[in-house]
């Protein structure tokens, strides 16, 4: 019989930053590449027009709020799968996920599409969260994340478990990239207090766990060392996260950093603020499951010093040795910072942790769990 193509809904909360949503592009755009359906649901957000400039159909709905409201999404996403002969449902977060697999038990089951979970980072381990294990197939992005399953869900069969670890394209941070002359004139133009400094940069969206606090203890370190080292913080500020956001602004005053530290929000240009920093940093006080921000810089060529744990510890440990600082341990950080500095560290291009090779895992993966349930064979819409 012929190969019909697959119809694969993701499905996660919503579409404005960070690398679960940039993941889910990514994948989207490849699953249409490979001639196949692209179905994403979420809440939407800023993204959702790269998504579909791409080739995938996205449906608004309101899948990732903590409310038992978000329950009465369910009836919605059953009709939607049944009408759009879905194969496959991925789901990438938990509230999402529980929606998802209550939508599909009342679908009968020559109807019912695989399901797929993505386990982005170290949950909270509960009931909640072990939904996240009950896919056919369970996606970890990292060895961190596999071991973190299998500690702490060991009912999940070790062959439903596949490692795939993130990836980055090397054509888009290519390594020794450097901005145009435009860029920069805007850049010092917006912020001419950045001109003649040592850039150091802390990427992420703002949240508590990301090291604020310590990445500015650093900075008041090098300043009374006498080095001039400026504090870029490139993140938006989760509506949900402003008093946080506040929190850190008034820790910045109270250091007296007013002048060595610039807020630039959210932006779409990470891979200029990366080339123009002289190193970034990777700060989390818990354990990321990966580091995506991590290997873009490292695929620039720009230095990155991270704590030793998690997924981060991983990378660095596999590409950046030099970078690997003990976790929260400032005096560590301010004199690998000072070293990497005053040597002018070289960093070699990145072989690992392709983009290309995560797609091409993802999208095996796809196809052999739409072949094992016949969705190869005649199930496209």
């Amino acid at each position: 019989m012929p190969r019909l193509p697959l119809t694969i809904l993701q499905i996660l909360p919503e579409l404005n930053s960070g690398g679960v949503e940039r993941g889910t592009l990514e994948v989207g755009a490849e699953i249409v590449r490979r001639g196949h359906r692209s179905l994403v649901v979420s809440g939407g957000g800023r993204m959702v027009e790269h998504l579909e400039q791409a080739g995938s159909q996205h449906f608004a709905a309101p899948v990732g709020n903590k409310s038992p409201l978000t329950l009465r999404q369910v009836g919605w996403l059953r009709k939607l799968i049944v009408k759009q002969n879905v194969d496959i449902v991925h789901a990438r977060s938990r509230v999402p996920a529980w929606v998802a697999w209550l939508a599909m038990r009342k679908i009968p089951e020559a109807q019912r599409p695989q399901f797929v979970t993505t386990v982005h980072g170290q949950y909270s381990v509960s009931r909640f969260s072990e939904i996240m294990t009950r896919g056919d197939r369970v996606i970890a992005v990292s060895g961190t994340i596999q071991n973190y399953i299998s500690g702490n869900y060991p009912q999940t069969p070790v062959d439903r478990i596949h490692t795939i670890y993130r990836g980055v394209d090397p054509a888009e941070f290519p390594h020794g990239y450097q901005p145009s002359d435009e860029w920069l004139q805007n850049l010092h133009r917006e912020w001419p207090n950045l001109a003649g400094k040592s850039l150091l940069m802390l990427p992420g969206r703002i949240t508590r766990l990301k090291g604020h606090v310590d990445f500015l203890k650093m900075l008041v370190s090098l300043r009374e060392s006498g080095l001039a080292a400026h504090g870029l913080i490139v993140g938006g500020v989760d509506r949900r996260k402003r008093r946080y956001a506040a929190e850190v602004k008034r820790v910045v005053a109270e250091l007296g950093l007013e002048g060595d530290v610039t807020f630039t929000g959210h932006r779409s240009d990470m891979r200029e603020f990366y080339a123009v920093s002289d190193a970034v940093f990777s700060l989390s006080s818990k354990p990321e499951s990966f580091g995506r921000t991590v290997l873009e810089a490292l695929n620039l060529g720009t230095p990155v010093i991270g704590y030793a744990h998690g997924g981060v510890g991983e990378v660095l440990n596999d590409v950046f040795p030099a970078g690997v600082v003990s976790v929260g341990d400032c005096h560590e950080l301010t004199d690998r910072v000072t070293q990497l500095l005053e040597q002018g560290t070289v960093v070699p291009p990145v072989s690992q942790y392709s983009l290309a090779e995560m797609l091409e895992q993802t999208l095996q993966l796809y196809e052999q769990v739409g072949l094992a349930a016949g969705g190869l064979t005649g199930s496209a819409a």
